[in-house]
């Protein structure tokens, strides 16, 4: 199994952006994270993120969370076929620790990956 994080893995242009933000059936959250996901036919689960500035002031506590949210990610896209997922920062994500941020992004994984496969399995039946 490639756990890579490659370009192909990744919301590059707004107009993919757009996509899920215009059609995100599929939303699990927290307090401090929101994760909008759309289906998108390709095969492979893509990852967006918008952690603005106004919700994690420091850039290092931006950085570390991006990093986080993509390894997080990196390890459980095997489960996110065809879906196009954007992590959107809430105020206090740049205050919780590393330790609770993987275990936080790892439960958003599961739940999401959960509605997924309910919600498809309905489209298609």
């Amino acid at each position: 199994m490639d756990f890579q994080f490659e370009k192909s893995l990744r919301l590059l242009n707004a107009s993919e952006y757009q996509a899920v933000f215009d059609e995100s059936r599929l939303k699990v959250s927290t307090a401090e994270l929101l994760f909008l996901a759309r289906k998108n036919n390709l095969g492979r689960g893509r990852l967006g993120l918008v952690i603005a500035k106004k919700n994690v002031k420091l850039s290092v506590q931006r950085n570390r969370v991006k990093r986080v949210v993509r390894e997080t990610f990196r390890l459980n896209q095997h489960k996110l076929k065809g879906i196009d997922v954007i992590v959107l920062a809430r105020r206090g994500l740049g205050d919780i620790d590393n330790k609770q941020l993987h275990e936080t992004c790892n439960q958003l994984w599961y739940q999401l990956e959960k509605r997924a496969e309910k919600r498809f399995r309905q489209q298609e039946g």
